[in-house]
């Protein structure tokens, strides 16, 4: 069995876990969702991590490039139910992997940017090889990996179709502009929820 972790924090907007329901349905993942703060996210995590044991999952798939310290907690955390963490991608360049990723296919777009290091413009935008010349000089890293922004994938070679959506309020929370997602629901999605 294969799922998926998903923590919701505050800044994000009504719709963006509906986007990330349909990505993961795309991907045929099973989702285990935690709503939490910063103050309680290693509680809900630890709560997930439980909720995936129990399911006989032995291994969590980790997206942490830099920062030991991300590292050790996921190991930490997953050895104290039990599970093997694996950092796949801990250690790459993230210029290497932004290349990689915009040459792959697939689709994100930008839903938070930080606002110490990217205006409201930027939300909605789909990653691109050209913005990593911008990024550089506004000194984000390539991937976001101290938080400037946070993306949602409407499309990659993995998915069974696209996720189309369309884009709704933009708002500024704790210091991040987020854009709220609205899925558009397919005729295929249309006659499976009438089928559940």
């Amino acid at each position: 069995m294969t799922l998926s972790i998903e923590f919701v924090f505050h800044y994000l907007l009504r719709e963006d876990l509906r986007v990330g329901q349909v990505g993961e349905d795309r991907l045929g993942l099973r989702r285990v969702t935690g709503r939490c703060t910063w103050q309680t996210y290693d509680a809900a995590f630890s709560d997930a991590l439980g909720e995936a044991k129990a399911d006989g999952i032995t291994h969590v798939i980790f997206g942490d490039i830099l920062f030991d310290e991300h590292r050790a907690s996921a190991e930490t955390q997953c050895a104290g139910h039990g599970l093997v963490a694996v950092e796949p991608l801990f250690g790459s360049s993230t210029t290497a992997l932004f290349n990689e990723w915009t040459a792959s296919g697939a689709d994100a777009i930008i839903v938070t940017a930080r606002a110490e290091f990217l205006d409201e413009s930027w939300l909605g935008r789909t990653l691109r090889p050209e913005m990593l010349d911008q990024f550089a000089r506004l000194g984000v890293d390539p991937c976001g990996e101290r938080g400037e922004y946070h993306t949602a994938v409407l499309n990659s070679p993995l998915f069974s179709a696209p996720l189309e959506v369309e884009h709704g309020a933009h708002v500024l929370r704790s210091g991040c502009h987020a854009l709220d997602l609205e899925v558009r629901s397919t005729k295929s999605e249309v006659r499976s929820d009438a089928a559940s």
